[in-house]
């Protein structure tokens, strides 16, 4: 996270919401013929034809912006880092000199507004902590940027909807930073689903977790909305779900024990969730910010297959009960901001829109209500 002034946005960084039984969840064919967006023909827009690369500007120049998407992004084929936003004079000036980013181009987060008269920016990644989502991208859209938001998209629904409305008012595209869609294990699993490939699916198991370093934001339920379910469990929602291709109709979850009381004393250390499905199906997740774990398998009627490790940047390994799936790693950042800027240039749909972001954001509050009253919650459709 910056060294911006943290302080400023405290007032803005609500706790999440909980979820009621009943709320209703799109489909995923329904997230998937979200209507199109009709461009207007600006001076902006119009450039793109002219195969010039889209502009982006990295909001936030944390980890995940310095290690993945700034060198993503000199792979790009149809996007470019043009413009970043920081609190941190230091990191501008670095950033500035490393990536020859003119100096009209480098805003803070007083003057972020001002990015709307910049004809070079065409995408705005935010990049901050889960709770200034929200902000930032309905921002962004008011300054007449397209959007891509880290995951998780928001921590309440209504943070979600806002977003979606704010774009939607401006004809802009939102897009959520789901970078597995783009990568090819992955794929592959959505592929077998789709086709059935090794029969009905009985069972999915979906780990993701670290040891996280202490006195960072994502201990901060403020700023983060939750522990590890809300950041890399997410990745275990989103597998249970197109492992599947389906929907869930209800979760079960249970909070893990905590252990070290001070690291943990906001947000929880642990979290195993349930997911029944309409199939007869069931996913087994956990996720933990205490405990290494990561991977995917997927147990159906006539196999399984499964990812180990399953969710990292790269290194991603994959094997059926026929064998090797002998699929390369690829720069998934990459291939997430050139599809986004294939779907702006073609005036196409994103396959990760907001509405799947709201989505998640729904099935992971109505997990922590779950696991509050050690009930099952129902998701209807």
């Amino acid at each position: 996270m910056d060294t911006y002034q943290r302080r400023q946005f405290l007032h803005h960084m609500g706790q999440a919401a909980l979820l009621l039984p009943g709320l209703s969840l799109l489909s995923l064919d329904e997230v998937a013929a979200e209507h199109a967006l009709t461009l207007p023909g600006s001076e902006t827009d119009l450039r793109r034809q002219d195969g010039k690369k889209l502009g982006v500007a990295l909001v936030g120049l944390g980890k995940y912006s310095a290690e993945e998407l700034a060198p993503a992004l000199k792979e790009t084929q149809r996007c470019r880092l043009a413009g970043i936003v920081t609190g941190t004079r230091e990191k501008a000036d670095k950033w500035k000199q490393r990536y020859s980013i003119p100096d009209q181009n480098v805003y803070n987060y007083e003057n972020f507004d001002e990015i709307k008269n910049n004809p070079d920016i065409d995408i705005v990644y935010v990049v901050l902590p889960n709770s200034m989502h929200a902000e930032y991208t309905i921002r962004a859209a008011k300054a007449g940027k397209h959007v891509i938001c880290e995951k998780p998209m928001a921590v309440t629904v209504k943070e979600g909807e806002e977003m979606i409305k704010a774009c939607r008012e401006a004809n802009r595209m939102l897009s959520i930073g789901y970078r597995l869609h783009f990568e090819p294990h992955h794929l592959s699993f959505m592929e077998f689903a789709k086709k059935k490939t090794y029969g009905p699916i009985k069972k999915v198991i979906a780990d993701d977790g670290m040891d996280i370093d202490p006195n960072v934001w994502r201990l901060e339920k403020r700023l983060a909305g939750g522990g590890p379910l809300m950041d890399v469990g997410i990745y275990c929602v989103q597998a249970a779900l197109y492992s599947t291709g389906e929907l869930p109709v209800s979760v079960t979850a249970q909070e893990g024990k905590k252990t070290d009381m001070e690291r943990f004393k906001e947000v929880e250390q642990s979290m195993d969730w349930q997911l029944q499905f309409p199939s007869g199906a069931v996913a087994h997740c956990r996720t933990s910010y205490a405990e290494d774990m990561n991977k995917l398998r997927v147990e159906a009627q006539k196999g399984w297959y499964e990812l180990d490790p399953a969710y990292p940047y790269s290194g991603i390994k994959g094997k059926t009960s026929q064998g090797d799936m002998g699929l390369k790693n690829v720069s998934q950042q990459a291939r997430q901001m050139d599809d986004f800027a294939d779907c702006i240039i073609n005036k196409k749909k994103t396959r990760v829109p907001g509405e799947m972001g709201l989505r998640d954001v729904k099935i992971l509050l109505a997990t922590y209500e779950a696991a509050r009253t050690g009930k099952k919650v129902p998701l209807k459709f």
